[in-house]
């Protein structure tokens, strides 16, 4: 299996899972220009997509789903609310109506040899979900926009090869940042974003053996910092309760803008 953020940040989302019969997004929040050249640098073109997994309406996260849509006619798969939330966004132009098919949360989804796991998070939007994706031994993460977890949360992610966790902001940057106070709050709720703290925190949570990859995402360009959000992580890691140390783990940041490091399983 292969898993690689083609952008991951607070300006456009787009992941890449596939395997050598199966190719898939996670969302489309950039232009589909660069999701198509994305594709190219992996040696895939945008008719090679089996579908895309919506994790939620915001415009980060479905920028470039109108365009993408009309252009190659991609199965796209999202909770039914999401659908109509999406179908409600009116920049996005007109999609057809066949290329929307609803998943319920905590319900298998098999595309040729990939089994979609969708799971429910905690965020301002109406269904939103995160995924695990498996192959046969293989499972890899994609688990952003979450305000909080619990031990539901830690028990979707277990046992991930790889894994993609948001680890949006330092919590002082946002206090004292340029944000609303409005903003700042919603941010900071149960219904926003991950801090860099918490993002530690749960990976701590899942860490297990065989785990090869910790990638960190969809970081705020305003309220944090690839190495704060690095070192964060490492160092809840190392504190916390559990007989690893954060050496022992492979852990980067995904780019904002571009292809990140291609993971291969």
């Amino acid at each position: 299996m292969r898993f690689v953020p083609i952008a991951s940040g607070s300006s456009g989302n787009c992941v890449y899972v596939g395997s050598q019969r199966t190719h898939l997004l996670v969302d489309s929040g950039i232009s589909c220009k660069r999701i198509e050249e994305g594709l190219n640098e992996l040696d895939i073109t945008g008719s090679d997509l089996d579908g895309i997994l919506i994790t939620h309406e915001h415009v980060d996260h479905i920028g470039g789903l109108g365009v993408i849509c009309r252009k190659l006619s991609i199965p796209v798969y999202a909770t039914s609310a999401t659908i109509e939330a999406i179908k409600a966004y009116d920049r996005l132009g007109k999609v057809e109506e066949d290329v929307f098919h609803p998943i319920e949360p905590d319900e298998d989804l098999f595309i040729k040899d990939i089994c979609v796991h969708p799971f429910r998070i905690s965020h301002d939007a109406a269904d939103p979900v995160g995924y695990t994706f498996s192959e046969g031994n293989t499972k890899v993460a994609v688990a952003t926009d979450m305000g909080t977890y619990n031990d539901y949360t830690v028990e979707n992610l277990k046992n991930s090869d790889a894994l993609l966790v948001e680890a949006n902001h330092d919590i002082r940057m946002l206090q004292v940042g340029p944000y609303p106070y409005v903003l700042k709050q919603r941010i900071l709720s149960d219904k926003g974003h991950l801090s860099n703290e918490a993002s530690g925190r749960l990976v701590s949570d899942i860490l297990h053996d065989n785990m090869k990859q910790i990638m960190l995402g969809h970081l705020s360009k305003e309220n944090n910092m690839p190495e704060l959000a690095f070192e964060t992580v490492r160092l809840e890691i190392e504190m916390g309760e559990n007989a690893y140390k954060a050496s022992d783990f492979d852990i980067c940041v995904a780019n904002r803008d571009t292809l990140s490091r291609i993971f291969e399983l």
